[in-house]
């Protein structure tokens, strides 16, 4: 699939099978992160991939508007040391990831991380040191069911485009 049409088939999925993704697919989804654009080339990310079963109904129970994270195949946490930018590049490897997963034929869930209460405990349960900022969890695996992944209504070009001035 090409990159524009990953990125126009790419669904919010929060219900998922229970079949697993293997290591090579999940570096493949990390790796898409890791070649975000990045401010300054400061490449202040870092990924934890988490597959462990408990580990991911423990984070579903931490993360209020992840509950369904507990039946995702994999949890990729993207942190990012506490720099200017830190924020918006940790959210350009949260959208290739989530725009990779699509070319893969997954489904995925961007959870907010950033300034959300529970970012403490996410951190604390997977040992992660304060210096670093939890930009998002991402909810990753092969959808329960195709038929919901219609499209969500976007507004049209014409809603959005300005041309020379607003």
């Amino acid at each position: 699939m090409d990159a524009l049409e990953a990125i126009r088939s790419r669904r919010s999925v929060r219900a998922f099978s229970d079949k697993p993704l293997n290591r090579e697919t999940l570096r493949s989804l990390v790796d898409a992160g890791r070649l975000a654009a990045t401010a300054r080339n400061i490449q202040p990310w870092e990924f934890i991939v988490v597959t462990d079963r408990s580990m991911l109904k423990k984070i579903g129970e931490i993360a209020e508007t992840g509950r369904f994270i507990a039946e995702a195949a994999v949890c990729i946490a993207v942190y990012c040391q506490d720099t200017k930018y830190y924020l918006e590049d940790g959210c350009a490897a949260t959208q290739n990831i989530l725009v990779a997963a699509a070319a893969l034929g997954l489904g995925s869930c961007w959870v907010a991380g950033d300034k959300k209460p529970y970012c403490p405990q996410i951190s604390q349960l997977l040992n992660v040191s304060p210096t670093y900022k939890l930009v998002s969890l991402i909810a990753v695996g092969h959808p329960a069911e195709k038929a919901g992944l219609h499209a969500a209504e976007k507004r049209k070009p014409d809603e959005v485009i300005h041309w020379e001035r607003f």
